[in-house]
């Protein structure tokens, strides 16, 4: 970590008691917006997605090809962010994407056809993952310690109220202006936000940057991708959020249109599946220390296993109607605090020298992983909520083998 004397001569904040209190919420504010980008650039929309394919002519499977299409910037951009900005600092690559997420923004809004949102949505999450995945690293840049720690829960905490948040506000964006304001909408916050960026300092001294070209970031990823554990971990949680983004993608249409659930509360419903994932991430920060990451993983995936196959059967023969569909989704998506972190860290566990290249490796895996899961359930959409629920099923059973996997090897390298 550089001193605080090298943190000053950059322009950034040292983590002493001498910094404004006012300035560190200005710092905090600022990368919440950022980091808040991923939730908000989907989920304010996804009450709208039943009047979107309404107006455009379009099914409910192309719609939710939309999602995919931001899947597939997101995963790829977060590798790319990463490398560019070890080399040339962390303002000037985020400017650029909030800059590519207000064009996408824009395009999405004024598209005449699904066709255009999905090519405009790529672009957008292109923009959006560069806010996300830099200030996880300007955090590391402007302080350390327990104040580092404290920032990066405070960021977390954002990412589970922006999902909270954007189905309701979307709702009621699209109620009273049109799905189109929804993305006018985020043009605003992203001009807000790029503003917001320039109050800021480089917080990445000259010094400290990379001199290498950025070719060797991706052969290091390549590297990676030869290591079983790695494989292991990665895919427990990439088929896991392949679940996710299923659920993400088919239940607005699933609750809207197959249940009738007014476009207005569809975000009551999906919140409830936050504040368990809110709930499931305090208990793992307790119980991760007295049962290790790998037994709270497997235990995770297992539930998301049974979670899965309940729904499946619940969506096939139409069991319970809205609350057999609700009750195993809220269960499925409630484990991801058991999931998620002990995946990532597992990952990371045995490569303390490339952990950056690691979680952007991680995440990237399983980001674009939800490209199948949302995908999927846009290819074999059939007015139902049964291809949702065999795609949450299959992908359940295989994060919980990769679960199992991970644990055996472990054994095994213990043994010998």
């Amino acid at each position: 970590m550089p001193s605080q004397a090298q943190l000053r001569s950059a322009g950034g904040i040292a983590d002493d008691a001498s910094t404004p209190h006012a300035q560190r919420w200005h710092v905090l504010a600022i990368l919440s917006a950022l980091m808040g980008f991923a939730s908000i650039s989907t989920d304010f929309y996804l009450p709208a997605m039943p009047e979107m394919a309404n107006q455009l002519d379009a099914d409910a499977g192309s719609v939710e090809f939309t999602i995919s299409g931001f899947l597939i910037g997101f995963s790829l951009g977060q590798l790319f962010w990463g490398a560019l900005s070890d080399k040339y600092g962390r303002k000037i690559p985020v400017a650029i994407g909030l800059v590519l997420f207000v064009i996408g923004s824009i395009g999405c809004a004024i598209s005449t056809s699904v066709e255009e949102i999905i090519l405009w949505r790529i672009l957008q999450a292109l923009g959006a993952c560069a806010g996300v995945v830099l200030s996880r690293a300007i955090v590391r840049d402007l302080y350390q310690g327990p104040r580092a720690a404290q920032m990066l829960s405070t960021l977390i905490a954002v990412m589970a109220i922006a999902p909270l948040l954007g189905p309701i506000l979307g709702g009621q964006i699209a109620a009273f202006a049109g799905w189109r304001a929804i993305f006018w909408t985020l043009v605003v916050l992203g001009l807000l936000a790029l503003a917001g960026l320039f109050t800021l300092p480089e917080t990445l001294p000259i010094e400290r940057r990379r001199t290498d070209p950025l070719m060797s970031a991706f052969r290091r990823y390549a590297d990676l991708l030869t290591h079983k554990k790695i494989i292991g971990y990665a895919g427990a949680g990439a088929f896991f959020y392949s679940g996710m983004y299923a659920y993400i993608a088919g239940t607005p249409f699933a609750f809207i249109t197959y249940h009738k659930v007014p476009a207005e509360y569809y975000g009551l419903l999906f919140g409830a599946g936050i504040i368990g994932i809110v709930i499931t991430n305090l208990i793992n920060a307790r119980l991760v220390h007295h049962f290790g990451m790998n037994r709270i993983l497997a235990a995770g995936t297992l539930l998301a296993m049974i979670s899965g196959i309940v729904l499946a059967i619940n969506s096939y023969f139409d069991l319970g109607g809205l609350w057999g569909l609700f009750l195993p989704l809220l269960a499925f998506v409630s484990v991801t605090g058991f999931v998620v972190a002990n995946s990532i860290t597992g990952a990371m566990a045995d490569y303390p020298d490339q952990a950056g290249s690691v979680s952007a490796l991680v995440g990237a895996i399983q980001y674009g992983s939800g490209i199948a899961g949302s995908g999927l359930v846009g290819a074999l959409a059939d007015g139902t909520p049964w291809p949702m629920g065999w795609v949450i099923a299959v992908m359940g059973i295989c994060s919980a083998l990769c679960a199992w996997f991970v644990i055996s090897t472990s054994s095994k390298s213990r043994e010998e």
